[in-house]
């Protein structure tokens, strides 16, 4: 068992220490989840939603306490943290508040002529434990939206947070504690890789991830090994593609803190930006002053320090690849202070896709651009890469961006508009290709975390029906007879054919 060191990033202050979860102390979280998950359940989803919504008030009621630990976390700036971690998180579960009896009620299905006499029903079942491991860079919202769903879907919870952020994980765990939540329902789980595993190798019910595609497919090997379903909520390396006709100042505002907000430390962020080829020049100076305009380590920032030392590497790593295969910075390029892992946004020109900066997940604040000449090369660009989470496409001819977008490899599009799809909390969330598996958020994130189960349902007065023993000629003539009259042309049956198919499917006897 490991000891996770708590460090705030922004100022290299060590925060202090916290043991990992023990291996037997995992298993034991297990047994008394699934003890729990029997009686929560068996709650009916009036009395789970009225856990939900005590929750809920508790975030609004400490919303700042709650952002505060999370900017000591993390080093994001406190905006941020109320913005992207608290806001979104009461917004979905007001949304759950008001839906999920709806989304969760038995759905009539129709049933076939062929089936006459039926009923045909789906009921949406709690799958049991739900083990959401989350990530560091939205460490709050990215563990309680999933983890909220799984509880309105009627699961019990195992949360593994990120040893990257565990002052986070420490008050999530205090959170449900406050709030009164029944006793191992929700549990925390803290500790880095090899807890993770062991984690999964516990066997729950359920397995929902967010993190790295590496990380990603390890998981999604694991998991493979006993059969356990996974979602999982992976990286990007987001398009923007800006139009000649777009409204060139939005556009390029948007950029900015696309590329910017959290440090870029975010999945679905603005990670290449195309220009069209007319307006290049202009808007490349727009961004830029844009970004030279921005606060950074001062006491209102606009932009917060980075949260992971190794991410702040890989930063560098992508630029000087670039700058050695010819890129340009524009400005920003470099650390700043000595204690901290503040890095300058960033802006860079004269890229190519043969440079790491444009096809690998930077995930820091770094602004790659690149100028196109028609529509089809800027769809082109945006598709060459082996990632499919978010984009956005601006232009002011609405015909042309529904054209483009129908085109994008994404799971997520805006247009005239960046990053914003996650914060509605109807729309499923989720990507293609590398950027993963599943959706959550809308009536789709919280049906992820329940089994769907069929039922169909018959009088019980027929002693026999027609496809059963003992099989007859009168039997095969009536299906032969059904299927020319249901699925032919038209209706070409002579009367005894049809008092015969009549008879095999009425009878009693």
């Amino acid at each position: 068992m490991g000891v996770i060191e708590m460090i705030d990033p922004a100022t290299g202050e060590r925060l202090g220490e916290l043991e990992e979860t023990s291996p037997e102390a995992i298993e034991r979280a297990m047994v008394h989840a699934r003890k729990a998950f029997r009686r929560w359940g068996n709650l009916p989803l009036s009395e789970r939603m009225d856990h939900i919504s005590r929750l809920r008030r508790y975030i609004v009621e400490h919303a700042d306490e709650l952002a505060a630990t999370v900017v000591k976390d993390t080093g994001k700036v406190h905006l941020e943290a109320l913005m992207t971690e608290i806001l979104l998180t009461v917004d979905f579960i007001k949304y759950y508040e008001k839906r999920a009896a709806s989304i969760l009620k038995p759905k009539k299905v129709p049933t076939p002529i062929t089936l006459i006499g039926r009923r045909s029903w789906v009921e949406y079942r709690p799958m049991g434990v739900v083990a959401v491991i989350s990530p560091w860079n939205y460490p709050f919202q990215l563990a309680m939206i999933p983890a909220i769903s799984a509880l309105v879907a009627g699961n019990a919870v195992l949360i593994k947070p990120s040893e990257v952020s565990p002052l986070t994980g420490l008050l999530i765990e205090k959170v449900f504690r406050k709030v009164g939540f029944p006793e191992d329902v929700v549990q925390v789980i803290h500790g880095g890789k090899e807890v993770g595993e062991r984690l999964i190798q516990a066997r729950p019910d359920k397995i929902f991830f967010t993190g790295s595609v590496a990380s990603g497919k390890k998981v999604m090997a694991a998991a493979a090994e006993h059969l356990i379903p996974v979602d999982l909520e992976l990286g990007g390396k987001d398009p923007m593609i800006v139009f000649a006709d777009a409204d060139l100042r939005r556009a390029a505002n948007a950029a900015v803190w696309g590329a910017f907000t959290n440090a870029g430390q975010t999945c679905m962020a603005v990670e290449r930006l195309y220009v069209e080829s007319s307006v290049y020049e202009t808007f490349v100076q727009m961004v830029k002053e844009r970004t030279e305009a921005l606060r950074l380590a001062e006491e209102e920032s606009d932009v917060g320090s980075m949260t992971f030392p190794r991410q702040l590497d890989i930063v560098e790593e992508h630029l000087a690849d670039a700058k050695e295969k010819g890129a340009k910075i524009l400005c920003g390029g470099r650390r700043t202070g000595t204690d901290g892992l503040h890095f300058e946004p960033t802006v860079l020109v004269d890229v190519d896709h043969s440079m790491r900066i444009m096809s690998e997940e930077t995930f820091g604040p770094v602004l790659p651009i690149m100028p196109f000449d028609t529509e089809q090369e800027a769809i082109r660009l945006a598709n060459d890469t082996p990632y499919g989470l978010n984009s956005s496409i601006w232009t002011k001819n609405r015909k042309k961006a529904r054209r483009v977008a129908a085109r994008i490899e994404a799971g997520n599009v805006c247009i005239n508009d960046v990053m914003i799809n996650m914060v509605n909390p109807g729309l499923p969330y989720g990507g293609v290709k590398w950027s993963g598996i599943g959706r959550y958020h809308g009536p789709e994130g919280l049906l992820s975390f329940c089994h769907r189960v069929s039922l169909i349902s018959h009088p019980g007065r027929k002693k026999r029906e027609i496809n059963w023993y003992p099989y007859s000629q009168r039997q095969t003539d009536a299906i032969r007879y059904l299927i020319r009259l249901l699925y032919g042309k038209g209706l070409h049956l002579s009367m005894k054919e049809m008092f015969n198919l009549a008879v095999q499917f009425l009878r009693r006897k």
